[in-house]
């Protein structure tokens, strides 16, 4: 007789019958994302570099987990480190596994809340994506998001089947040092538009990120990425903010008038990645529009109307000629 495996999916996302996520789950005391084991070459932390020991658990809704998902596959980790996502909506039960996106390919788990529960018992924190999963010990390494990407880029070179280095060793200080301004003033910045609660806090919010989109989009002038003709982790953690902004971002919070498309670099910038398989492969538009105004978003400022503007990613970008300068 032969036994069918039924996969184990979580009920419809339901928010009239558990609660929205959040209550009690990002508003404790300590750190948010307290699981930051860290893979090494030589497993001196525990969690040694291995083929086939780790999965990823992501979602296409959240830019921190495609950041990841978009370096896995740039660095040439496919076969090494396996990926599967949760579903794109949530309620107070946080993130779950459904036929949309498919079942928990390592757990059979329903809700991604089991993977923290296997990990800590009776976990009552933050259930976030990105998860980095270890096999071996059916435990959560690291729910850190900005380690995660760092130790896929630089940790399993041994099986990696791409010459794509993100973190090039002259240019790591550079690197770190954008990626902190990316992440305050884009990643985090859209954010605290939204949530601003004053006029004042507004428009000096959404100041700070148009100053930002300014500065990057003339960074891009004269070369291809932002490190001239080398691809590196700064590209993949804008490319994520830019691929949200005229869907999600700007329309929520009321950034700014202009749209990405009218960016006369980013724009452009943003179409030659996305002709990357690992950008295009790992983004799904539908899930990145705005579908609901969130609760927590301030109601105080009067913000600009900004309407959700689609776009022709897959339009000519004309940047192949473009080399540029590192810095």
């Amino acid at each position: 007789m032969t036994t069918t495996h039924v996969p184990a999916y979580a009920s419809p996302a339901d928010v009239a019958a558990f609660g929205p996520y959040g209550p009690g789950r990002t508003d404790r005391p300590g750190p948010l994302y307290p699981f930051q084991g860290r893979i090494t070459a030589d497993g001196s932390g525990g969690h040694p570099a291995e083929p086939g020991r780790y999965h990823l658990y992501v979602a296409y809704v959240c830019p921190w987990a495609q950041r990841v998902a978009i370096v896995r596959d740039l660095a040439g980790l496919k076969d090494v480190v396996s990926l599967s996502y949760v579903d794109d909506e949530r309620d107070a039960r946080g993130w779950a596994f459904r036929e949309r996106r498919g079942a928990d390919p390592v757990n059979g788990f329903a809700l991604l809340a089991e993977a923290y529960d296997a990990t800590e018992p009776g976990y009552p924190g933050h259930i976030s994506v990105p998860v980095l999963w270890d096999r071996r010990t059916n435990r959560i390494v690291s729910n850190n998001y900005p380690d995660i990407p760092v130790d896929l880029g630089t940790r399993f070179a041994e099986w990696a089947d791409s010459g794509v280095d993100l973190y090039p060793e002259d240019l790591r200080d550079e690197i770190e040092a954008l990626d902190e301004e990316i992440a305050r003033d884009l990643a985090q910045g859209v954010h605290l538009v939204a949530r601003a609660a004053t006029q004042e806090e507004y428009e000096r919010r959404r100041g700070e990120v148009l100053a930002a989109l300014d500065r990057l989009d003339a960074r891009l002038a004269d070369r291809r990425y932002l490190f001239g003709d080398r691809l590196t982790e700064s590209d993949v953690q804008l490319w994520v903010v830019l691929a949200r902004y005229d869907l999600l971002h700007n329309p929520l919070a009321g950034i700014g008038e202009r749209p990405l498309t009218d960016y006369p670099n980013l724009w452009p910038y943003a179409r030659d990645l996305y002709r990357l398989p690992a950008f295009r492969e790992t983004t799904d538009f539908a899930a990145l529009r705005l579908t609901a105004r969130p609760a927590n978003l301030g109601d105080g400022p009067v913000r600009i109307a900004v309407e959700p503007r689609e776009a022709d990613w897959d339009e000519p970008h004309g940047r192949a000629a473009l080399t540029g300068q590192r810095g």
